[in-house]
């Protein structure tokens, strides 16, 4: 049982979603006196907004994992390599560490981002929503390593700009360095677009009628 609890909009007042200031609605669409934003006492369309978003991330998700996300051409041969492959190379030549570090955060992180933003959105669909807390907490850890996926972006870009030796050695990045960094940015926006708040709505709403 969800002890009582009054929400800001019904003391007509929210925070503002770009500075943060809690100021008091005087009119349905007002500005923030602080930065000028649009003042919403809860995003716009985020449920609609969120599942369009992360739908186009779980599709590219699939390319980002089957396509070549680099090539390290030495000597004037080369082969491509996806990104599970790369974590394979690295085990099978004892860098199981760095193996790790990249398994973690740049196919098992967005992986989990992606499911946990579907189990947050399927939940606010479903009757007898549960464990609000535990659900906020989840929303507020995958707004938090989400960010990490970009470290195999950073690491292709900073190789492709720096191993560029003529027919030594030179790597180039692959389409599958496109459509990773895509999937990255989109569930970022996605966590970005989604409404917590609606997780209080729909407690509030089934406590009601009860």
């Amino acid at each position: 049982m969800i002890p009582p609890y009054i929400q800001a909009k019904t003391l007509n007042m929210t925070g503002c979603h770009t500075c943060g200031l809690v100021v008091k609605m005087r009119q349905q669409k007002g500005r923030c006196p602080r930065c000028g934003s649009h003042l919403h006492t809860r995003k716009p369309n985020s449920l609609q907004r969120t599942w369009a978003i992360l739908m186009a991330a779980i599709i590219l998700y699939i390319p980002a994992n089957t396509l070549p996300i680099m090539t390290v051409n030495y000597l004037g041969s080369g082969n491509p390599d996806t990104i599970l492959s790369g974590v394979v190379y690295l085990l099978l030549h004892g860098m199981w560490p760095l193996a790790l570090v990249i398994f973690i955060a740049s196919v098992l992180v967005p992986f989990l981002k992606l499911a946990t933003l579907v189990f947050l959105l399927v939940s606010l669909h479903r009757p007898n929503l549960k464990k609000p807390m535990e659900k906020i907490r989840l929303y507020r850890l995958i707004e938090v390593v989400g960010k990490w996926s970009m470290v195999d972006v950073f690491v292709i870009a900073l190789l492709t700009a720096v191993v560029q030796l003529g027919e030594i050695a030179s790597i180039q990045a692959g389409m599958g360095a496109a459509a990773f960094s895509a999937v990255v940015v989109l569930s970022m926006i996605a966590a970005m677009t989604f409404e917590p708040k609606l997780i209080w709505d729909k407690i509030e709403r089934e406590q009601h009628s009860d």
